[in-house]
C-alpha cells in the first residue's frame, strides 16, 4: 500500500476542485486525492479504489463508473443539481448520493436582486456607454423597483431570500407555485396566485426559481410571454430550461417584454445564441452560486455529509 495513506481512514475521490477549506475538512477523516479532469475511461479504471466521489457539475457519475466502485458508499455532489449522478444505479447498489442545496441560497438570491437592479437602471449598457466615451444621460433613464410587483415563480429556499430581499427595496411580493399553500405566502407577506397566467399578467419583474423537471421545461415560452407586461422584466437564475430562448428573442426584439437578464441557459456555454444580438437583454456566465462564500458551503456541507456516512 503506497505510504502515503492511512490504512485506517476511508479514502475519498475529489473529480472536481472544492475549495480548499472543504479539502482540509475532508482530510480531517480521510485519505483525499484530488484528480481533475479525467475521462469517463480514467475514472472507471481507479474509481474501484475509493470509498466516496465528490463532483461538480462535472464530471457525470455513470453507471459504469459506478458499477466499477465496488468500494463505494458515497457520492457527493458539491451543489444543488443531481443531473449528473445516475441516481438510479447508485439506489441499486446501495451507495448513498448527497448534495448541498442549501449550500448557494443566500449568492443566488443576492444575484437575481443584484440583475433585477442592472436592469431597472441600465447598469451594463450604460458601463459600455461612458467606456466608448459618450455621456448621454437622457439615453438610461431608469426605474425605480420600490412599489413594483415581484412575480417569484417557485417559492422555495432561493425565492423566498429573494422575497426578503425584495421586500426591503419596497416591492410587492406575488408568487406561483403549486407545492405551496397562501399560508406559506402570508409568512412573507406574499400574494399567493391561484395560476401562473396570473402572475404573469400583474407582475412588473418576474423572477424564475424552478427545478430542473419536465413540468418546467419551456416554461417561459411564446405564449406565455404574451401575457407578460410590455414593461416586465425577466430574470432567470434557476435552470435554462426553463425558458424557450428563440421565443425570448422575439419578445425582446418585437417589444413584447421590456428586457430580461440571464444567468443560465439551455447550453452552457449558450455559443450561437442570437440573444447576443440585443441591447436589451444581460447576459452573464452561470455566476449564481460563484461566490466565495458559496463555493465553501457546497464543500464543506457535502464534506459532512460524506462523513457520517463512512464514518458513522
Amino acid at each position: 500500500m503506497d505510504s502515503k495513506y492511512s490504512p485506517m481512514k476511508p479514502k475519498i475521490l475529489a473529480a472536481s476542485k472544492i475549495h480548499d477549506i472543504a479539502l482540509d475538512k475532508a482530510r480531517e477523516f480521510a485519505d483525499v486525492d484530488l484528480k481533475t479532469d479525467l475521462s469517463e475511461e480514467e475514472l472507471i479504471g481507479i474509481i474501484g479504489e475509493y470509498d466516496a466521489i465528490i463532483v461538480r457539475s462535472k464530471p457525470t457519475v455513470t453507471r459504469a463508473m459506478i458499477e466499477a466502485g465496488g468500494r463505494l458508499k458515497a457520492i457527493g455532489r458539491a451543489g444543488v443539481g443531481l443531473d449528473n449522478v445516475d441516481r438510479e444505479a447508485a439506489k441499486e447498489k446501495g451507495i448513498e448520493v448527497v448534495n448541498s442545496p442549501e449550500a448557494s441560497t443566500i449568492s443566488v438570491a443576492e444575484h437575481a436582486i443584484g440583475l433585477m437592479l442592472a436592469l431597472a437602471r441600465k447598469v451594463p449598457q450604460a458601463d459600455n456607454h461612458v467606456r466608448g466615451g459618450g455621456w448621454d444621460r437622457k439615453s438610461f433613464l431608469g426605474n425605480e423597483l420600490y412599489g413594483k410587483n415581484l412575480g417569484l415563480i417557485g417559492f422555495g429556499r432561493i425565492g423566498r431570500e429573494v422575497a426578503m430581499r425584495a421586500r426591503a427595496l419596497g416591492m410587492e411580493i406575488l408568487t406561483y407555485d403549486p407545492a405551496i399553500t397562501s399560508e406559506d405566502a402570508r409568512e412573507y407577506n406574499a400574494r399567493c396566485c391561484m395560476n401562473m397566467d396570473e402572475l404573469l399578467e400583474d407582475s412588473d419583474v418576474i423572477s424564475l426559481h424552478v427545478p430542473a423537471i419536465p413540468e418546467t421545461k419551456d416554461l417561459i415560452n411564446a405564449e406565455t410571454l404574451k401575457k407578460m407586461k410590455p414593461s416586465a422584466f425577466l430574470v432567470n437564475t434557476s435552470r435554462g430550461h426553463a425558458v424557450d430562448e428563440d421565443a425570448l428573442y422575439d419578445a425582446l426584439k418585437n417589444g413584447e417584454i421590456a428586457a430580461a437578464a440571464l444567468d443560465v441557459y439551455k447550453s452552457e456555454p449558450p455559443e450561437g445564441t442570437k440573444l447576443v444580438e440585443l441591447g436589451n437583454i444581460i447576459l452573464v456566465p452561470h455566476l449564481g452560486a460563484n461566490t466565495d462564500e458559496a463555493q465553501i458551503n457546497a464543500g464543506t456541507v457535502v464534506v459532512e455529509k460524506i462523513r457520517k456516512i463512512l464514518t458513522g
